[in-house]
């Protein structure tokens, strides 16, 4: 399980790393990484005590997992499977930046050590593009 302060869960969070973040496509996943996340008064929330106004801090990831993939079974399982290979690779973030990884219908038949290459092949790609910018 991800940390709560891990987590993306608003929708606002999830468009904003997909329309602005680079991709990054695989086999059985597409990889959507936002380096520098949107200040908090950019669409992010805002709060009325300008003392709780502190930026959330470290790297969070969000995980969509639509009905192509499978039924219901099928798509918890692999939310589940992602859930713990992007927990392992998390730390490789910077910790500014919001990542949405989006499961192909592939997903639902590769076992974790394919879902793992393609975690970290994408992974790979993507810090490399921030790297040569």
């Amino acid at each position: 399980m991800l940390p709560a302060q891990a987590r993306l869960r608003r929708r606002p969070d999830f468009t904003a790393v997909v329309r602005s973040g680079r991709r990054a496509g695989r086999p059985t996943m597409v990889l959507h990484f936002l380096p520098e996340r949107p200040a908090q008064g950019a669409g992010g929330p805002v709060h009325r005590d300008a003392s709780r106004s502190v930026p959330p801090s470290g790297a969070r990831a969000g995980f969509v997992v639509g009905k192509a993939v499978g039924n219901s079974v099928a798509r918890h399982r692999v939310t589940r499977q992602l859930r713990a290979l992007v927990r392992a690779e998390l730390d490789r973030l910077p910790p500014t930046s919001d990542l949405v990884v989006r499961a192909r219908p592939e997903a639902a038949t590769a076992g974790s050590a394919g879902l793992q290459r393609d975690l970290a092949a994408g992974l790979d790609r993507l810090l490399d593009q921030k790297a040569r910018r």
